[in-house]
């Protein structure tokens, strides 16, 4: 589940009950995406919150961009975030899909490629298996609980990207648009493909799709409402062109359905996200979640 922090008006109460609810089962993961010129909350701050928050579930990022922090920094503050939450860090990592957040940050956007990623993913596991990256007395610390750092999950819906990634990530967490099974199986099938040639064990697969509970005309009413305010980069005419097709919405067994789709292709996890901060929808998914646990 994902919480629902790219709605407006957010407060830390919110924020502290959404976690507590999905740390209380039966969500496999919590998860968070970033942006820059946003008003969402920082991901690494927050991520120390969720992690004084939880005590179960598995913390993920869905996904942070490295091109947009100091790659020694960001590494430091992932160690920290695995060392609060007792080793339950995932790090989605992607090169993210607006100049905006660049020039927020004064980063390059010539960096936003796949070998830009992968430089500074390189330079985080080095901090993480505790080398000096520069002449210190000590390396950078903490040292993350888990051993050689969390497990990185490419977040992308690119062939070429899951392939370059299978050098150094442990799994995909990419998102459907549109819940083209066929096309999200196809993907599955190059990371399998792509994580054997490289003599690593087999991919965690997750994907992710926007949702919202309720009657047909209601629940995709809050959906286009989301894609609005969302997608605000792009012009308002194309997003109410595909907002008829993108994301879900429906009951909760029709909901129950598209999930069982989804595990029938190889899917290990689906990380849901939010279209409304109302807390009643994550407790009705909890219920759906409830027969996949």
């Amino acid at each position: 589940m994902t919480m629902p922090v790219m709605e407006p008006q957010l407060d830390a109460t919110t924020l502290r009950s959404w976690a507590h609810v999905i740390d209380g089962g039966p969500f496999s993961s919590l998860c968070w995406g970033e942006r820059i010129a946003f008003d969402n909350p920082d991901s690494l701050t927050l991520l120390g919150a969720l992690a004084a928050w939880t005590d179960r579930v598995r913390l993920v990022t869905t996904v942070v961009v490295p091109q947009l922090h100091d790659p020694v920094m960001l590494a430091k503050g992932l160690a920290t975030g695995d060392l609060l939450s007792g080793g339950r860090l995932t790090v989605g990592i992607g090169v993210g899909g607006r100049h905006e957040d660049y020039h927020a940050v004064g980063a390059d956007p010539a960096s936003q490629t796949r070998r830009g990623m992968a430089e500074r993913v390189a330079v985080m596991k080095r901090v993480w298996a505790g080398e000096k990256v520069t002449e210190s007395v000590l390396p950078v610390g903490p040292s993350p609980v888990q051993t050689g750092g969390p497990p990185l999950q490419i977040g992308s819906i690119g062939p070429k990207t899951i392939r370059d990634a299978a050098a150094w990530a442990d799994g995909v967490a990419g998102t459907t648009l549109d819940l083209d099974l066929t096309r999200q199986a196809e993907l599955f099938d190059v990371a399998r493909t792509a994580w054997a040639e490289a003599g690593k064990p087999k991919p965690h697969l997750a994907t992710s799709f926007w949702f919202a509970l309720g009657k047909p005309e209601e629940a995709r009413a809050q959906v286009h409402r989301h894609l609005r305010r969302y997608m605000n980069w792009i012009p308002a005419e194309y997003v109410d062109a595909m907002a008829p097709m993108t994301g879900w919405a429906g009951t909760e067994e029709q909901l129950i359905e598209v999930l069982g789709k989804f595990e029938d292709i190889g899917t290990d996890e689906v990380h849901l996200i939010p279209t409304s901060s109302d807390i009643d929808q994550l407790r009705r998914v909890a219920e759906v979640a409830k027969v996949f646990a």
